[in-house]
This record gives C-alpha cells, structure tokens and sequence, in this order.
C-alpha cells in the first residue's frame, strides 16, 4: 500500500514538472490592447513561438503611465522562468522619473529595437516665430525639450531655467489628448507639431501635403558609444537640425536632461526583459535571433515598427552601461526640474539612481 502512495507521488511530481515544462511563454504588456506596443508584442508573439517551437501568449496589465504592469512583473511574476516582460519608451522615462519598483539592471535582456520617434510641423512654419501648440503626453518629454530647444535657440547657458523662460512665452503644452485627436487637430493646425513613431509616421503623415518632416532623435551607436542618425531618415537628426537653424550645436544643461531622456526612451522602446538567472534567457535570444534572421517574419515587424537594428541580449550590458553612463546628479535633477514645470509631470529625483 505504500509503494502504491510512493509510486502515485511520483507520477504526480513527474507530471507537474512536465505540465511546468511545457507552459506557455506570457509576454506581459503594460497597456490595454490595440495600442502602439501591444501590437507590436501581437507580432513579435506569434512569430517567436515559430522559433522557440513554444505557445507565446499575451498578458496585458494596463494601468496609470502604463506602471502598473511592469511593477507587477517585478513584484510578483518575473520570478517565473517562462515570463517576459515587454517593455516600451515611456517605461524608460517613469524609471528614472517617477516613483516605479521595477529596475531595468535585475533583470537580463532578449532583445530590443533600437527606435526612434519622428517629429512634423505644418510646411515652412517658422521656428523662430509665433506661439506653438503642442499635444503632449507621457513619453514625449524628450521631444517636448527638443522642441524648445529649437523654438528657443541657444539661451544664456543653456539652463532649464533660460529655457523654461522662453518656453512660456513660445509653448503652449497641452496634456490629455488622445492620438486620433492629436492627427486630426494637427490636420487642421489647430496643433502645430505632429509626433509619431516611425511606422505610425509613414501611415498617417508622410503623404499629407502640407506636412513636413521636422526632425527625428536618431538612434544610440553602441560601437561609438553615441547617437548615430536615424538609417530610415537620414538629415533629420535633431542636432544637425539644430545647427542648420541656429548656427551652433545645441549645448547645455537642457541638451544634457534631454540626451539622457532620449536614449533611456529610444533604445528600449521596444523591448524584452527576464529576470536574471532566467533558465530560459538563451533559448529565448536563439530563438529571438531566428526570428529577426527569418525573411517573413523580419518584413512583418518592420512593416509595423520600421526597419531598425536589434540589440541582442549579450549586447545588453553595453547598452545599459552607455545608459547608465548619462545618469548625473544634475542631468537627473535637470529632467525632474523640467517635466514638472514645462509639462507638469509629477516627476521625482531619484537619488538611488546615481548609484
């Protein structure tokens, strides 16, 4: 009769550990479906569960700033070998502005696209005149900076507060809009700045006469240790734009908080995390690494997401410490200053951050 209880656990442990085994992998999305990265994590599940010969589902966790996901999967899921963590541009920006407890330096990367966002204005509108109207919102605070930057040219010594001057004068922020009214009131100057990802670029704007290409961020050249231009759109890049209008490179406390934002935003925004001591992390980069290779499944993500170079998880050390490279006690405190007072962003300094 024991033998029979022993023989029954066993099976019953054998079984477990195979149903364990053969889970599915959960790719968990910060936001409500249907947007910019939930699609994009659609995409990338279907065509990663071909190369990792797995089910790849999705998991959405939507909430404030889109937080309360990647708080989740820190606190309560990242301990599961077989969950991912997709995380976007805005994620990158709440970690080093907003009270959050998820830390991009506890987990290990699979991989990520080295984006870009792209900035329009209405056709020959002049920088250097008028009042503009900006839709802004979560994610864009390194476009808002650029933006004064170029409104505003160079200010005495490039403070935040030079800029914040000039800013209340040029700069009118406005918060709370959705991104179909952001296009429709853009289409009908009622705004005078257009922001986008690239994809979303090429689907809604670049065919609208009046539109022009304003300038793009450019995307963080691991090599060089730097911002490259953007391959999809080249002589777009932000400083050249600078130059071109103002004379000079831009320079300065707010050119500092904005490069550190750019790039905390850029690099990883589109991206996928495990915790470290993942069993699973190298499966999950061979297979990642398939999939970018595959021809079919490459053209699909590009059509969504542009065609932009991945870092792959043995490159994400590198990428993080040129990350963590541009985390200074002033460019930090200099990002708080101005999301709180150009936008009114509840921002926070983080002095563990410095660390």
């Amino acid at each position: 009769m024991k033998m029979i209880n022993i023989l029954k656990i066993a099976m019953a442990v054998l079984m477990l550990s195979t149903f364990t085994a053969k889970a599915d992998y959960t790719l968990i999305v910060p936001q409500e479906p249907g947007k910019g990265t939930s699609v994009w994590a659609s995409i990338i599940a279907k065509n990663l569960s071909k190369f990792l010969d797995e089910p790849v589902v999705i998991r959405h966790i939507p909430g404030a700033r889109d937080i309360p996901g990647f708080n989740e999967f820190h606190n309560k899921l990242r301990n599961n070998d077989k969950t991912i963590m997709v995380a976007h541009g805005g994620n990158g920006v709440s970690f080093l502005l907003d009270k959050v407890d998820y830390n991009y330096f506890d987990y290990e990367l699979i991989g990520s696209m080295n984006n870009d966002i792209v900035l329009g204005k209405h056709k020959g509108a002049d920088e250097k005149k008028g009042n503009w109207k900006i839709a802004g919102g979560s994610g864009f605070e390194p476009d808002g900076a650029a933006v004064a930057m170029l409104l505003c040219g160079p200010q005495g010594s490039g403070t935040v507060d030079d800029y914040l001057k000039c800013w209340r004068e040029r700069a009118s922020w406005i918060n709370g809009v959705s991104g179909g009214e952001k296009r429709l009131g853009f289409k009908n100057k009622e705004f005078d700045v257009a922001r986008e990802s690239p994809a979303a670029w090429n689907k809604f704007y670049k065919h609208i006469e009046e539109n022009e290409l304003w300038f793009t961020h450019g995307i963080l050249d691991l090599k060089n240790k730097s911002q490259m231009a953007d391959p999809n759109f080249p002589g777009t890049q932000f400083e050249e734009k600078y130059k071109a209008l103002w004379g000079e490179y831009p320079k300065g406390d707010l050119y500092n908080a904005y490069k550190l934002t750019r790039n905390w935003r850029d690099a990883i925004q589109k991206s996928l995390w495990v915790n470290k001591g993942n069993p699973n992390t190298e499966k999950l980069r061979t297979a990642l690494k398939k999939m970018i290779a595959d021809p079919e499944a490459s053209a699909e993500i590009k059509k969504l997401a542009g065609d932009y170079p991945w870092i792959v998880g043995e490159e994400g050390p590198a990428m993080l410490a040129i990350l963590k490279s541009l985390i200074t006690e002033k460019a930090l405190k200099d990002a708080v200053k101005w999301n709180q007072e150009a936008y009114g962003f509840p921002s926070v300094f983080k002095a563990e951050l410095l660390k």
